[in-house]
């Protein structure tokens, strides 16, 4: 099909090429148009996560930290495994780590959730890196243990967060000790109880 001047909208005159402003434009097939919005849309505008569908509890520690999320969350993957904890997920894009099952007393992480030893030692570790200002890092670490096996209910509807004298809750701090002298604090930032 040939597409000539007037059906662009374009009038050649003395004065040289000018556009014809009282027509208006058509859209020769609205139904692409529509799919092709539709489309864009939900490429642009992901839901996928690899974040829990959960939220850390508000009894976790929090702090802000002086780095974007993109730098902090591949850091504390590495100072996971430094610690000899085995993580279970990292996603750098959603600012997510998670370890697997960890007893502080054998020193050896369990994927899964039936095969832990013993449940009172044992803990697991998560951490959510989200923004806070441009530049900065909200990070919430929330380190919890199952003080019972139940295949009848959830993960998280049996864990709780654990006690300041739990050997879990040292990992926890020694990992945020380390993610603050690596980045630093602001001045002005919140911080947990």
């Amino acid at each position: 099909m040939r597409l000539r001047i007037v059906d662009c909208g374009f009038r050649i005159g003395n004065a040289g090429v000018r556009v014809h402003h009282d027509r208006p434009i058509s859209i020769r097939n609205p139904k692409s148009a529509i799919r092709n919005c539709i489309c864009l849309f939900l490429v642009a505008c992901t839901p996928a996560t690899t974040r829990p569908d959960f939220l850390p509890d508000p009894q976790a520690a929090r702090l802000v930290l002086d780095a974007p999320p993109g730098r902090v969350t591949p850091e504390i993957a590495t100072l996971v495994a430094a610690e000899s904890l085995q993580v279970e997920r990292v996603n750098v894009r959603d600012g997510y780590v998670e370890t697997a099952w960890y007893d502080t007393r054998s020193r050896r992480s369990f994927r899964g959730a039936g095969d832990v030893p013993d449940l009172a030692a044992t803990v697991k570790i998560r951490c959510w890196a989200d923004p806070y200002v441009p530049g900065q890092t909200q990070l919430t670490v929330e380190t919890v243990s199952r003080p019972r096996y139940d295949p009848s209910r959830t993960e998280r509807d049996l864990e709780l967060v654990v006690p300041k004298t739990h050997a879990g809750h040292a990992i926890a701090d020694s990992l945020v000790a380390a993610l603050k002298k690596r980045f630093g604090t602001p001045n002005s930032s919140p911080t947990a109880p």
